[in-house]
């Protein structure tokens, strides 16, 4: 059952890089404005590394999952400093697909993310997962822009 307020539950994916520190700002202000659990989320990006040989893969993704697990950990804490509850999940996928799976999986209200802001053909060779997640998202998405 929802309560009352708009948001109970915020979904902010990081990956650990400074640059992430602004959508976690502005995730914790929302959820300090609205009394909401920030949700954390690390995405173990597996799409590049299909063709490595099994053993180098193990490797590499304990690395990225201990990579993920200091990122939402550092949420966490900041979240303790400012007493805001936060759960923390570390998922393996495609990221845009990470975070629309956990915004279904964890029943979140709404989504805050950064995005660097590329245009033009840079975004077209990088391929963006904020506009992916905008466009298929079910609930509010706040966009911030970092970096500049």
């Amino acid at each position: 059952m929802k309560s009352e307020c708009m948001y109970d539950r915020i979904l902010v994916p990081t990956d650990g890089s400074p640059e992430s520190e602004d959508a976690i700002d502005e995730a914790m202000e929302l959820a300090e404005l609205t009394g909401a659990t920030v949700v954390a989320l690390y995405a173990v990006d597996t799409r590049d590394y299909t063709a490595l040989p099994e053993a180098k893969w193990t490797t590499l993704q304990d690395e990225l999952y201990a990579e993920g697990e200091e990122a939402v950990a550092a949420v966490a804490e900041r979240g303790d400093e400012e007493g805001i509850p936060v759960e923390k999940i570390v998922a393996e996928g495609s990221p845009h697909e990470v975070i629309l799976d956990t915004v279904t999986d964890e029943d979140c209200d709404a989504i805050v993310m950064g995005t660097h802001g590329r245009s033009g053909v840079e975004r077209f060779l990088l391929g963006s997962v904020t506009e992916r997640v905008l466009r298929h998202a079910e609930v509010p998405v706040m966009v911030v822009r970092v970096g500049e």
